[in-house]
């Protein structure tokens, strides 16, 4: 399968640059896309394929915050969809929402005020402001590392919302 899949995407979608790899990723800065040939035997390597191609036909770059990376890849998951079909491969809608609630947990512990646990809204790239206790935090630039929250400063003010759990 996993020459198949790339002959199909070679001759069905021209300018891809496929380059063999560790990983599956889009570099902007080479505008080629890396692959791993060994997980092409699997439906979830063929889809992940894909879904590097989306970010690559969407020429995907850069992202200002850590909600318009959300909203990325959901973009990119969305034309997966569609190239996939035109190449008559079908990506699992549990997949899909699988990868993306990676994304969703990693930008709700980003955004958890290391304060008083409460979810609050990106003021930079890597600073969170929380609007409950006013504390402030970093975070780091990076997506592939855990969620690190460095505090800023805090109010020794108590907090407007108690935090609560839902069940």
């Amino acid at each position: 399968m996993k020459k198949s899949i790339i002959n199909q995407v070679n001759s069905s979608i021209p300018g891809i640059k496929l380059i063999a790899g560790d990983s599956f990723s889009w570099s902007p800065a080479h505008q080629a896309i890396t692959y791993n040939e060994s997980k092409l035997n699997e439906p979830e390597g063929v889809w992940a394929l894909l879904h590097e191609i989306a970010h690559a036909q969407k020429q995907h770059s850069s992202y200002s915050s850590d909600l318009e990376l959300l909203k990325i890849e959901v973009e990119a998951w969305d034309l997966a969809k569609i190239i996939g079909k035109n190449l008559n491969v079908l990506i699992d809608d549990d997949h899909i929402q699988n990868c993306l609630d990676t994304y969703r947990d990693w930008l709700h512990r980003r955004s958890s005020c290391p304060n008083c646990k409460i979810v609050c809204l990106q003021v930079t790239s890597t600073k969170y402001n929380c609007h409950n206790c006013l504390t402030s935090w970093t975070v780091t630039t990076s997506k592939f590392c855990r969620p690190y929250r460095l505090l800023v400063n805090t109010q020794n003010k108590k907090p407007l919302i108690e935090s609560a759990t839902f069940l």
